[in-house]
């Protein structure tokens, strides 16, 4: 049997920024073992965030942007995104990046193998995988299962964050390179809140997103046509190639996720609770999240002494959640905190670190008897919920 300090299960965003941060924290004589049955090589998805800077994967961004637009029915804005920036980072190049960098370290070992149990007995966490079993002092699982997920749906809202994009190369230069597009709700609304995001790369390549917030996917055709559709009412119906394509779905879900599954196991990632449940963003909040955990390791000997997030960020995402679920025109919401907002107030607030009087400025600029009924419903829906169970 293989041993190790740490266990990483899971090579992917999560596992990696926490298998980076282990090695830049100092934790370079203890042995680390990432176990995944993806060599991780290909550009598989792409990640986008909003940033200050300060980030050791600031380096491998394959566009930045210094302007956005929103485009919302009756007006459009272009905002300088000063003194923040908006970043894509390309699968590829993180896991090139992480790999690398990790490769330096002679402590760190990569598994390409399926984990098939993750166990503790008294003294160690036992992960056992297709090409053996390997002990570990502490077990970091990333490995989230979609298909297993299940939500209390009596209790708490799961809606659905899906798209489809295409990656396209027009004939002639009809995108605004500088400005990426965080929301275009001027689509139509039909099916749940819907919108184009828009991230373009030069003045004739772009990647055009088709994204839902609902319970229910759609036929592949939906996503397709309303892009198509797009390109023309939007661009001009330019002649373009599609280079590219990439499709996902993210959970969006005020359950708690199990964040400890055992003395000796630390879920992280998606699986940990780390994707924002009201806006589907993670990348951030898994590297904070490593962070947070490699400091818990430095001054405690283990990983559970982080930070956790403030509670009152839960509730507001919780009632944001009701509020997507059930408001017919819930893109009024969207118009509202982007056009009576500024941006650093937003993204502070996305980010979990604006204070309570900021907290306060952001929901009075949007209708909040919504709100308030909204967070009326959830309540309500708890006790039920507790009171079924009684």
């Amino acid at each position: 049997m293989q041993h190790a300090r740490f266990v990483i299960a899971g090579g992917g965003a999560a596992g990696l920024s926490l298998a980076y941060h282990l090695v830049a924290g100092g934790f370079t004589k203890d042995q680390i073992v990432v176990v995944d049955i993806d060599e991780k090589r290909r550009n598989d998805r792409t990640w986008c965030r909003w940033t200050l800077g300060g980030s050791p994967f600031d380096a491998i961004a394959a566009k930045t942007w210094d302007y956005m637009w929103f485009h919302g029915p009756q007006r459009s804005h272009r905002f300088a995104l000063a003194p923040y920036v908006y970043t894509m980072m390309r699968g590829e190049d993180y896991y090139a990046f992480t790999r690398d960098a990790l490769a330096a370290a002679p402590n760190v070992t990569f598994v390409q193998a399926k984990v098939e149990a993750i166990q503790e007995n008294k003294d160690r966490a036992i992960v056992t995988t297709s090409a053996g079993e390997i002990s570990a002092e502490y077990v970091f699982d990333s490995l989230f299962i979609a298909r297993e997920f299940r939500v209390d749906e009596s209790k708490y809202r799961f809606l659905k964050q899906h798209f489809r994009g295409w990656v396209v190369q027009a004939e002639t230069e009809c995108f605004d390179q500088d400005a990426f597009t965080m929301f275009d709700v001027r689509i139509s609304q039909d099916g749940g809140f819907q919108f184009m995001y828009v991230l373009p790369s030069d003045a004739r390549t772009a990647l055009v997103e088709h994204t839902f917030f609902s319970s229910e996917l759609q036929p592949q055709q939906v996503y397709e046509e309303a892009i198509e559709r797009y390109l023309v009412e939007r661009y001009g119906g330019p002649r373009y190639t599609v280079i590219e394509q990439e499709k996902g779905i993210i959970p969006m879900t005020d359950q708690p996720f199990p964040r400890r599954a055992g003395r000796r196991v630390l879920n992280i990632g998606t699986k940990g609770g780390r994707v924002k449940a009201s806006t589907g963003y993670a990348f951030d909040r898994m590297e904070r999240d490593a962070r947070r955990i490699v400091a818990s390791l430095q001054r405690h000997g283990h990983p559970f002494g982080g930070a956790n997030d403030p509670a009152r960020y839960a509730a507001f995402d919780a009632i944001f959640l009701e509020v997507l679920a059930t408001e017919p025109e819930a893109r009024e919401v969207f118009v509202r905190l982007y056009e009576r907002n500024t941006l650093p107030r937003l993204w502070r607030f996305l980010d979990q670190e604006a204070g309570p009087a900021e907290n306060l400025a952001l929901m009075a600029s949007t209708r909040w008897r919504t709100f308030i009924a909204a967070a009326a419903r959830v309540a309500a829906r708890r006790v039920r919920a507790v009171g079924a169970r009684a």
